[in-house]
């Protein structure tokens, strides 16, 4: 089901597994990121993971880190750690995004 992701921008979301419905714990959306398109730098109470299906992604973290992710490269992003990311190129993206809900 599609969704507006707070702090997104120049993508589209879908949610594909929703949890506290689908899962116990889990939601697994999709996020395809349009040139230029990403996410403000948030935090989250929620573990998450990225996989990047296509394109080329840059990960800005708390700390001044940066993750590059291209077709097949995963990064964990644990709870309350800040995270912003951009589409790097003219290329579309596309990101697999897995949250665990933390109990």
């Amino acid at each position: 089901m599609p969704y507006e992701g707070k702090g997104h921008f120049n993508c589209w979301n879908a949610r594909k597994l929703v949890s506290n419905t689908d899962s116990q714990r889990l939601t697994v959306c999709m996020t395809h990121f349009l040139p230029g398109g990403g996410t403000d730098m948030a935090a989250s109470i929620k573990e998450r993971v990225y996989v990047c299906l296509a394109g080329s992604l840059k990960l800005n973290g708390q700390q001044e880190d940066e993750y590059l992710l291209e077709p097949g490269d995963m990064i964990y992003i644990s709870p309350g750690e800040l995270r912003s990311v951009r589409v790097i190129g003219t290329e579309p993206a596309t990101m697999l995004v897995f949250i665990v809900d933390v109990e």
